[in-house]
């Protein structure tokens, strides 16, 4: 499969850096259901995460330039999406669980805590409690997701879903001979960065529009504060729309 984002090749990113210029918005809240441009498989539900949520939920700028991306898909594809808000308490979780796991992958156990923190906020965020310079995922403003063909099937990105290695770098098929990865990257990310998003470089499925992260590589102020929980959905943060 060619198309005109398959072409071009996805860029080398440096990771973002701290950013904390922001001009908050009222933005209520989305939930996303399956239809014609989306499959809904929130991932850690299924991974019997504690504090993990069923619903799909983001931001209403972020749901409807995914919509615009998802209409730029080939004939019959589709987004699958795996995250979307996350509960400030499963941000907590997910901290704890994976920032032991990556010093194992990365064999950094003897490493300083400098050097273990520059790996480890590469792939999950550090549950910084100040809701405006708040994990990207309470935000609402950020989503992780793929592709599925018109079969329904997901396309070959090269790794699972929270894999924690160099292959996860967006990028890092711009070098390997694996081309129908590389393809399946480039149509992701054109599509994705087109619409108005850009990509966390450490995670080929990571995508941001408002949050602190898009923030940093549009070079404009972040438009969402963190939403720590449900409850507040129902409040001044934003009404969630079924």
């Amino acid at each position: 499969m060619e198309t005109v984002y398959t072409k071009k090749a996805v860029p080398e990113t440096a990771d973002p850096g701290k950013y904390t210029s922001a001009e908050f918005i009222y933005s209520e809240f989305v939930e996303i259901k399956n239809n014609d441009f989306f499959d809904i498989k929130m991932m850690y539900p299924l991974m019997q995460m504690e504090h993990a949520y069923k619903s799909c939920l983001v931001r209403r700028e972020v749901y409807d330039r995914l919509k615009q991306a998802a209409q730029k898909l080939p004939q019959g594809y589709k987004f699958r999406l795996w995250d979307g808000w996350r509960p400030f308490a499963l941000q907590k979780e997910l901290y704890d669980v994976y920032a032991t796991k990556i010093i194992r992958d990365f064999e950094l156990a003897d490493a300083t805590k400098a050097q273990k923190n520059s790996v480890i906020r590469k792939f999950v965020s550090e549950p910084v409690s100040d809701k405006e310079i708040a994990p990207v995922h309470t935000t609402g403003g950020a989503v992780d997701l793929t592709i599925l063909d018109a079969q329904g099937r997901e396309l070959d990105m090269g790794t699972k879903f929270d894999e924690f290695s160099d292959r996860t770098h967006t990028a890092y098929y711009e070098s390997e001979r694996n081309i129908e990865v590389r393809q399946n990257r480039r149509l992701l990310y054109h599509i994705m960065t087109e619409a108005g998003f850009t990509n966390l470089p450490s995670e080929w499925w990571h995508y941001d529009y408002g949050n602190r992260f898009w923030a940093f590589y549009k070079k404009c102020p972040a438009l969402y504060q963190g939403v720590f929980t449900k409850e507040e959905l129902h409040g001044k943060e934003g009404e969630c729309i079924r």
